[in-house]
């Protein structure tokens, strides 16, 4: 079960998705919004080709937590995508994504045009590995990974 991660924004969609057990985020691409029936012809051609199960969809949140004028084109555009899709889509706070994935460029010492391109991605990233780890079962206590036999 693969999940999306999506960073919504006015002129792009970021693009992440799970790896099939639903531990790590990776990049996939950037859409370039033109209309939203092309956005989510787009999206729906991404979801099988990456088998995907769930979507979960930044929801951008004031620094307050309030909700502005963004968060309820989110909310529409969450609404639209499920009813396109029949997938489940499930909104996450993605306060600071894009700042983390900037930082994260600008340690990198990615070019300024570079951090344009890829800029959504990562925040989409970001946003997915935030919901993935929130959802992830506890560890039993006791566990050790060392101790893990696939073989058992």
């Amino acid at each position: 079960m693969r999940t999306f991660g999506l960073d919504y924004g006015t002129k792009t969609i970021g693009v992440a998705v799970s790896d099939g057990l639903g531990l790590t985020a990776q990049t996939v691409t950037t859409v370039r919004r033109s209309s939203i029936k092309a956005d989510l012809a787009e999206l729906s051609r991404l979801v099988k080709e990456y088998e995907v199960t769930r979507i979960v969809l930044g929801l951008p949140l004031n620094m307050n937590g309030s909700e502005g004028p963004r968060a309820e084109a989110s909310r529409k555009f969450a609404d639209m995508l499920g009813q396109s899709l029949g997938l489940p889509v499930e909104l996450w706070d993605e306060r600071l994504s894009t700042v983390a994935a900037q930082r994260t460029l600008l340690e990198a010492d990615v070019s300024r045009a570079k951090r344009r391109e890829v800029i959504d991605q990562l925040a989409a990233q970001f946003i997915l590995q935030g919901w993935l780890d929130a959802h992830r079962a506890p560890v039993e206590e006791g566990y050790d990974p060392e101790d893990y036999d696939p073989e058992a």
